[in-house]
């Protein structure tokens, strides 16, 4: 996956740390169909397994609503 460098400035108020924040924000662009659970895993530093697992805390369904995006993620597999 090509790679461009983020850099965020978070108040010291924010109580997740850098690992929850990337996850978070993984979570985002998987649910909105910007990343495949794959990159989005490759986002957050976890193996696919564990950033399915992750994203239920977060109230992300791991199903999408396109059956192209399912297909695209079993290939992927």
């Amino acid at each position: 996956m090509n790679q461009r460098i983020f850099q965020l400035n978070f108040p010291n108020t924010v109580a997740q740390n850098d690992e929850e924040l990337r996850l978070l924000m993984a979570a985002k662009l998987y649910e909105n169909g910007t990343l495949t659970s794959g990159q989005a895993a490759e986002l957050a530093g976890l193996s696919k397994r564990a950033f399915i697992e992750a994203i239920g805390n977060y109230n992300v369904s791991v199903f999408s609503g396109l059956v192209a995006d399912l297909e695209a993620d079993i290939q992927n597999a």
